[in-house]
């Protein structure tokens, strides 16, 4: 069975899985404030409102907010909004804070892309933390998903592995998406297997989620010994063990970020929020908006509460009035909603299906 998704369609459902990839933002970011223990969260005692979002979750607005307006990634215009967006206080990397710099002061974006790590280009997983929105607003064609999803990782990942990462996540969410559409709970084996399949057979990524596809049901300590767990920050150690988790416990909430927090709470942290993100874009694209209460005080699906105010992004000559610009996620995604309640219409109701 094949379908063709209507526009209100596409962006209901990429809007839902921003949702979740916020809120799995937002709430691993609370762990790296003192006196946040790990502990609770396995413990089901969720830290209080309000929680900030950061990088992942900027970076992915301007995703959505591109499709929305063009229905389409253009890099060019991508990586000047990511540029004049950044703002570092967000918990952008080192890496990325100089790749953004030097796009916004003008250098081409395929220069400053490849400039990291002398000349190889980022594999860090942040390409893959941004991109599941994109997956779930092509969820009715896996090619236009592998091209999407790479156009959207090489403003800034020039590295094949980062590239790879955003590929696999992109697929993931696409999968889910049809398996939400189809009201079938797919076999987490079977979902992996079909995401390393469209994913460049040469890297490292495409090994581990081939390997993630014949371990569903092991242990946690096995899983993560074979995959990662991304404390390396690297799409080669975090994608394969996120999609795991996700086809894993892939129709729950809690499952799906207790085992990746307990194992973060044994030492493995520095990755934690960006696993737990990755987490989380399943939510969406599974369930539809997180549990009411997450965060408390939050409403959805607009993104997690932040008190922040707008600041000036990135230092330069070419600052002036962008940081007016500024918004948070439910400020520049308005216009995504399909009523005027804000809440986008059942995708359910609206997907157009075919007969292959």
């Amino acid at each position: 069975m094949t379908f063709t998704l209507y526009p209100d369609t596409r962006l209901a459902l990429a809007r839902d899985s921003l949702v979740g990839l916020s809120v799995g933002d937002a709430l691993g970011s609370q762990f790296f404030v003192p006196g946040r223990h790990l502990a609770d969260l396995t413990a089901d005692r969720l830290p209080p409102p309000p929680w900030q979002w950061t990088d992942d979750t900027e970076m992915a607005c301007s995703v959505l907010a591109q499709l929305a307006e063009a229905g389409r990634i253009d890099r060019d215009a991508l990586a000047l909004d990511f540029a004049e967006r950044c703002e570092p206080y967000r918990g952008y990397g080192a890496g990325a804070v100089r790749i953004l710099r030097l796009i916004r002061t003008g250098t081409p974006w395929p220069v400053a892309a490849a400039s990291a790590f002398d000349g190889q280009g980022s594999c860090g997983n942040g390409a893959a933390m941004r991109v599941a929105p994109l997956g779930a607003y092509f969820a009715d064609s896996t090619s236009r998903v592998v091209e999407s999803a790479q156009a959207s990782a090489e403003v800034t990942h020039a590295h094949p592995e980062g590239i790879a990462g955003a590929v696999a996540v992109a697929v993931a969410a696409a999968r889910a998406v049809r398996a939400r559409l189809d009201g079938d709970r797919p076999d987490p084996g079977r979902l992996l297997a079909g995401v390393a399949a469209a994913v460049d057979p040469a890297t490292e990524v495409h090994r581990g989620v081939r390997r993630a596809a014949e371990l569903p049901g092991r242990p946690l300590p096995e899983v993560v010994d074979a995959l990662g767990n991304g404390s390396r920050v690297t799409a080669q150690d975090t994608v394969a063990f996120t999609c795991w988790v996700a086809a894993t416990h892939l129709t729950t909430i809690r499952p799906r970020y207790a085992p990746v927090s307990r194992r973060a709470a044994t030492g493995h942290h520095r990755g934690h929020r960006r696993r737990i993100v990755a987490a989380y874009t399943g939510v969406a694209t599974e369930r539809g908006c997180p549990p009411t209460g997450w965060p408390p005080g939050s409403r959805y699906p607009t993104g997690p509460a932040d008190p922040n105010p707008p600041r000036p992004p990135l230092s330069g000559p070419a600052d002036g009035p962008a940081g007016a610009r500024r918004s948070a996620p439910r400020a520049r995604l308005d216009h995504v909603g399909t009523g005027t309640s804000g809440v986008p219409a059942a995708p359910e109701a609206s997907a157009r299906r075919r007969a292959s």
